[in-house]
């Protein structure tokens, strides 16, 4: 009877043993490119938690520009970025059309020099706007959506080279999403910037992760996960409790502010505007972060 159990036990774990693992894929990332990569990889993580498929994350520390980030990923060195949308941004990557900010970067408060704000008091048309200059990134969606609506803009390749442009009076503002800059002033303290306080530009701006052509399966299961985590109110937990989001409605006083509308004619028409849980109503932010 030994010899019996025995051999059935060295039946079941070689049969064990012999099955196939399952190995799991993975997700290069960089996520030094801009300010906004904490929140981004707190969103992957959440959409990767509702999937059957197992990923790691391989990350890249390394600080690079946003259009080296897009060419890594367009040639399948790297897999995934984060970015405000554009059609060019569309035309050379996989959008995953879940706006990982609600909408929110759409709405933008400027970093200025300190001391500058009383220039900024005597702000009250759109003309008045027109006649200052603004820093932006090179390749970011929001360069063109100011120049369309003929504000003029002075660009940089690297982002963290704008907070010295400002500084050195290389332009008169750095407009930012109103979640951004007061984490961005705590990591350039060594620079005399402040936040801006009466004046906010909105225009419809998503922010998606974007993945090569190619690769569909990987933004078919973070779109799934994101959906998901939509669905089950994970998605707001995480955006409505994220120390950024606070700090806007802590902060921003964004009810007082003077509002300057604008277009984004750029806009694809894919954009899921018709999707009403995927914006946010500024009017009930505050409503509804606790």
């Amino acid at each position: 009877m030994k010899i019996f159990y025995s051999i059935i036990h060295i039946v079941f774990f070689s049969y064990v043993y012999s099955l196939p693992t399952v190995a799991k894929e993975n997700i290069r990332v960089n996520t030094a490119s801009d300010g906004n990569g904490r929140y981004a990889m707190q969103m992957l993580n959440l959409a990767l938690s509702k999937i059957d498929t197992q990923y790691e994350l391989i990350t890249d520390e390394n600080v690079i520009s946003q259009s080296r980030n897009i060419e890594l990923v367009s040639s399948g060195h790297s897999d995934l970025l984060w970015a405000a949308t554009s059609q060019q941004m569309e035309d050379t990557l996989l959008p995953i059309r879940i706006p990982l900010f609600k909408g929110l970067l759409g709405h933008r408060i400027f970093i200025i020099r300190k001391g500058d704000q009383p220039r900024f008091d005597q702000i009250n048309t759109i003309e008045d706007l027109r006649r200052l200059t603004f820093g932006q990134g090179k390749t970011w969606a929001d360069t063109e959506i100011l120049r369309n609506n003929n504000l003029t803009v002075i660009t940089a390749n690297k982002y963290q080279g704008l907070f010295y442009m400002l500084d050195g009076s290389r332009f008169d503002a750095f407009p930012r999403g109103v979640q951004e800059p007061w984490q961005e002033l705590l990591d350039n303290s060594n620079l005399p910037l402040v936040v801006e306080e009466k004046t906010m530009l909105i225009y419809r701006m998503p922010f998606y992760f974007f993945t090569t052509k190619s690769n569909k399966k990987l933004a078919a299961d973070i779109e799934l996960g994101l959906n998901r985590a939509i669905a089950d109110k994970s998605f707001d937990q995480v955006f409505f409790n994220d120390p950024m989001i606070k700090s806007v409605i802590e902060k921003a006083n964004l009810k007082q502010r003077k509002i300057f509308k604008i277009s984004n004619p750029g806009l694809p028409k894919e954009t899921p505007l018709e999707r009403e849980e995927l914006w946010l109503d500024i009017e009930s932010l505050d409503n509804s972060v606790r």
